[in-house]
């Protein structure tokens, strides 16, 4: 029996910044140590891969404990967009893709993107609303059963 990391699977279930950058860079990171990574965007998740919304995320400043702000100002007219817009100038002095680049730096790496069948049909969206470099829609069982292997762990975001 080996204890060995063979594949990190990321469940997204929201598209703020935030979130998007935390399921790419470890998905990103599994792949640069030669492990397997896949990524299931469900819910609003999903929003990370539509052609309209890929380009328009935000951070959440209402209700994130992160944002060290209380929810009242947080929920302010422009409080989003400004802090969405700090966070960007912060990860462009990084040098970090934007989230369509890291989308296609993943898909090149071997990463599997896949929507969730559920979230596609809620949301009354065709594959041709998604971006190219989906690699499929799933169903969460048929995710469940990408996972099933030795070495795999499930990480919801």
């Amino acid at each position: 029996m080996s204890n060995k990391l063979k594949k990190m699977c990321f469940i997204l279930s929201k598209a703020t910044i935030e979130n998007v950058y935390a399921a790419f860079v470890m998905a990103n990171g599994a792949r640069m140590e030669g492990i397997e990574s896949e990524i299931f965007f469900t819910f609003f998740g999903l929003e990370a891969l539509q052609k309209k919304k890929v380009e328009n995320l935000r951070v959440a400043t209402v209700g994130n404990p992160a944002m060290h702000i209380p929810t009242m100002i947080g929920g302010l007219p422009g409080m989003e967009a400004l802090a969405t817009k700090m966070m960007k100038k912060e990860m462009e002095k990084l040098d970090m893709p934007t989230v369509p680049e890291f989308i296609e730096i993943l898909s090149d790496s071997g990463c599997k993107l896949w929507g969730c069948k559920l979230a596609i049909d809620m949301f009354h969206l065709d594959r041709d609303d998604l971006v190219d470099e989906l690699d499929g829609i799933l169903t969460i069982g048929e995710f469940y059963g990408r996972a099933e292997e030795e070495g795999t762990h499930i990480v919801f975001i």
